[in-house]
């Protein structure tokens, strides 16, 4: 997997271009300036083109920016884990989305019924768990494959934030701690068996 996959390319202009718009409605809003696309797109420094590309409508961008003032970067995230083995700095990126779900829910749902309104096209969103959860794979020692580390990821990400609380609490039925427990050892046997399944390999 290449190791910058993120931040290189068309891949990593979006992301860039998304992270400068969301600056741009957080600081509108932190002035009490009226949040509308237009007035975003003139602080971002982008035409209204673009920012259309990203947000069919303020109500998506102003619930995404909520949200975004409140989750820590990526960077900030993993500092507290540069001297941990893959397991546990995985298992404390879960800790960590997952409390800012539960903390958040409301504002979290919220935001899942704005983007997923029919009415709205679809929206592209942000990717800040496949970010995190890619920089802690890539610095790892590990000996799993590339194709492995990819499939780590996203499995990990299933297992982590609203969309996983929403599936455990009112699908599962299970109550915060239970959700918390069963999220935690889903993510350790998956680990657990791609280590089994490279030794094997070997």
């Amino acid at each position: 997997m290449n190791s910058e996959y993120l931040n290189k390319g068309r891949t990593g202009q979006k992301q860039r271009t998304r992270e400068k718009i969301l600056q741009a409605a957080k600081e509108l809003q932190v002035k009490g300036i009226e949040l509308n696309l237009e007035n975003v797109a003139k602080r971002a420094g982008i035409s209204r083109a673009t920012i259309y590309r990203y947000y069919s409508n303020k109500d998506i961008l102003s619930a995404e920016a909520v949200l975004d003032m409140r989750t820590r970067t990526p960077e900030q995230i993993l500092s507290e884990f540069s001297q941990t083995d893959l397991e546990t700095t995985l298992l404390g990126i879960q800790r960590y989305y997952n409390n800012l779900a539960i903390k958040n829910e409301k504002a979290f749902r919220k935001y899942l019924s704005v983007i997923l309104n029919p009415e709205n096209p679809i929206s592209d969103r942000g990717a800040r768990r496949i970010r995190t959860l890619s920089s802690a794979v890539e610095e790892a020692n590990n000996s799993f494959s590339d194709r492995d580390q990819e499939r780590l990821i996203y499995m990990a990400t299933l297992m982590m934030g609203i969309e996983a609380f929403i599936v455990t609490r009112d699908v599962c039925q299970l109550d915060e701690e239970a959700a918390e427990e069963v999220l935690q050892w889903g993510l350790k046997t998956l680990l657990k068996g791609m280590r089994c399944k490279d030794s094997e390999a070997e």
